[in-house]
């Protein structure tokens, strides 16, 4: 059920979206609304975050969380277009796995490992969801610009954390909460949303639509906790090398605050 407008500067990378709808959040809805986006206009509206980035101006050429990967099983959430796959394949990694909300993406991660002659168990499912995923098997699940999509944040750390071996590593990113209530304007950065409202919220993007919570860093922090991983390693500093080979706005905001966060944790 829509409810009140409010605005909301970012959906997940650098786009202005104006006003956005506040929602209840309807689990079964939201899916819906998710896949059918990714399954259209996703790619197109929004780009692919791929490793070696983790999203606007942190690459893991610099922070090295993941480091060596060779005879590794890796498992993707989210895995969109499979580049982050490919990345890790040609760095030796021994098993890929990935799953994604949409059949489309499911897909296209398919036909491109395939013509990068790798391989990879692909599963198309909600993050939330029992899915088949085998328990206590990974040394690595990553998600890169996806983990903010889920509905249960608390559930989907769970479930990833039965996924991994004892020790396995968690590594995720996505869009800075500060940086989804922040907008330039007139040469100055100004607050526009409240930090602390974690509400649902619906956006229409060229005639695709999709559905969102910002957030906080803290809620992140404590579902990890909750779901048995300790943090090793939070980035949210921005490549000042990256940052300077792009002349944007966004480039300039990025000085200013930080635009994506990374986090690195390790199953007790």
């Amino acid at each position: 059920m829509k409810k009140n407008s409010s605005n909301r500067t970012n959906v997940i990378g650098a786009g202005e979206v104006g006003v956005a709808i506040s929602v209840d959040m309807d689990t079964k809805v939201v899916h819906q609304t998710n896949s059918l986006f990714w399954d259209t206009k996703g790619n197109d509206v929004l780009g692919t975050t791929a490793l070696p980035f983790y999203g606007a101006f942190v690459s893991e050429e610099k922070c090295q969380l993941f480091g060596d990967v060779t005879g590794k099983k890796v498992l993707e959430i989210g895995c969109g277009s499979g580049q982050s796959l490919q990345y890790l394949g040609g760095r030796q990694a021994s098993e890929l796995w990935g799953m994604d909300l949409s059949e489309n993406q499911i897909e296209k991660t398919r036909a491109h490992l395939t013509g990068c002659g790798l391989s990879a168990q692909l599963i198309c499912s909600p993050m939330e969801a029992e899915c088949g995923i085998p328990a206590d098997y990974f040394d690595f699940v990553y998600s890169i610009y996806a983990i903010g999509w889920t509905t249960d944040l608390e559930g989907t750390l769970c479930r990833i954390a039965s996924y991994l071996k004892k020790d396995g590593i968690l590594i995720f990113s996505w869009s800075h909460p500060i940086h989804k209530c922040v907008v330039a304007e007139n040469n100055m950065l100004a607050f526009k949303k409240c930090y602390f409202d974690e509400s649902w919220y619906s956006v229409s993007l060229d005639e695709g639509e999709l559905t969102l919570s910002d957030r906080k860093l803290s809620t992140y922090v404590n579902a990890l906790a909750k779901a048995g991983f300790v943090i090793e390693q939070m980035m949210e500093e921005s490549d000042d090398d990256i940052i300077q080979s792009r002349d944007s706005d966004f480039a300039n905001k990025a000085k200013m605050l930080p635009v994506t966060f990374v986090m690195k944790a390790r199953k007790l």
